[in-house]
């Protein structure tokens, strides 16, 4: 194992915030995999789970099992790590200007394209390697004003030439589930099922450029680009939700590692038989028809569903208390599905997201995460 410390862009005199990345394998081998945890800072179940994987890695590339490369961030914002506000941990926004750590990464498919010109050939794999230098060069060129910024072109330039990318979160109350991008939807099935995901959510593009998404849709897009040419979805990327905040306990973080290098095996980048995958636990819907169930007033939450639970269109999934009559307003849900996620807090404002729920009958379009 290999410790690196990325210094990040600071413009306060006598502080300082560093990235650890912990390399594993043989550097600059293939396939790379890339893995971070805790990008929501307060989202720490992953940051268990790193250090979970950190022991496993340590032994596999003892036995030299690591096929290629692996990257780990254990924790891939400092400075969401050190944001408090009246004693509470802030780690999802940036309080310099509200922006998502998870949102607003550079997309690098134009810089990329324009270095692509007359250089791609009829050679699939050739492209591979042509392509992953041409994003590489414009990842290296993203100029940064402050350090949220520099964090997030540091990250993105760790992970932008990689096989495969893990970006570790998790919900407020939920069940295991996966983001992935529709048409890799086998390898993002079989994640699923190697960490006996609940859900497992696809899309060609979520909106508001995530930072798994800042990895593999410039593939996607340079297909259409350079249609002429061989150009393989190059970089299996996913964001894994490891359950809810309260889910953090060594047995789960153990579990979790165990499950994701089961996966990385059925894969190959480690070597050695891979167990087989457990039988997955649910079918694959995409993000547009999952439903976030809202509040339509304000009142105090009580549920009648629990992460996990099946629903069908209409069911009851929470009442609103008011405050002051005691009066009862009951909030239903629209589609049937996997209700993989709800609210960690007990009182509503309108509009806030009560549940989330896997579906197939909606449609939706536009952003289609969480703010």
């Amino acid at each position: 194992m290999y410790t690196e410390h990325i210094e990040l862009q600071n413009g306060v005199p006598g502080t300082r915030q560093t990235l650890q990345v912990l390399r594993f394998g043989r550097s600059n081998a293939s396939p790379k995999v890339y893995i971070q945890a805790a990008l929501h800072a307060d989202e720490v179940p992953g940051i268990l789970v790193a250090h979970q994987l950190i022991r496993q890695l340590q032994a596999l590339e003892q036995q030299d099992a690591i096929v290629g490369e692996v990257v780990l961030v254990p924790f891939a914002n400092p400075v969401g790590l050190a944001q408090k506000v009246l004693g509470q941990h802030m780690g999802r926004f940036d309080l310099r200007d509200g922006g998502n750590f998870n949102r607003s990464y550079a997309d690098l498919t134009e810089k990329a394209a324009e270095a692509l010109q007359a250089v791609l050939t009829q050679d699939s794999k050739e492209n591979t390697g042509i392509i992953r230098r041409a994003l590489r060069s414009a990842a290296a060129d993203l100029q940064s004003l402050n350090a949220t910024q520099d964090l997030k072109n540091q990250l993105l330039r760790l992970a932008i030439d990689a096989d495969v990318v893990l970006d570790l979160h998790c919900d407020t109350d939920a069940v295991m589930h996966v983001y992935g991008l529709t048409p890799q939807a086998p390898m993002v099935e079989a994640l699923g099922a190697a960490l006996g995901a609940r859900a497992v959510l696809l899309a060609t593009e979520s909106g508001d450029s995530p930072f798994d998404e800042a990895c593999t849709r410039p593939w996607l897009q340079l297909q259409k680009l350079f249609p002429g040419f061989p150009i393989e979805l190059a970089c299996l990327g996913t964001t894994v939700e490891l359950r809810g905040e309260s889910d953090t306990n060594h047995a789960l973080a153990l579990q979790d590692a165990s499950g994701l290098c089961n996966f990385l095996a059925h894969y190959g980048a480690l070597a050695g038989a891979s167990k087989p995958l457990p039988e997955p636990q649910c079918i694959a819907t995409p993000l547009s028809g999952s439903e976030p169930v809202t509040a339509p007033c304000a009142g105090v939450v009580v549920f009648h569903r629990k992460p996990g639970d099946l629903v069908a269109a209409g069911d009851l999934i929470a009442d609103l208390v008011d405050a002051a009559t005691g009066a009862i307003t009951p909030v239903h849900c629209k589609s049937a599905g996997v209700m993989f996620a709800r609210a960690g807090t007990r009182w509503a404002s309108p509009g806030k997201r009560l549940a989330k729920i896997a579906g197939t009958s909606l449609a939706r379009t536009g952003k289609l995460l969480s703010p």
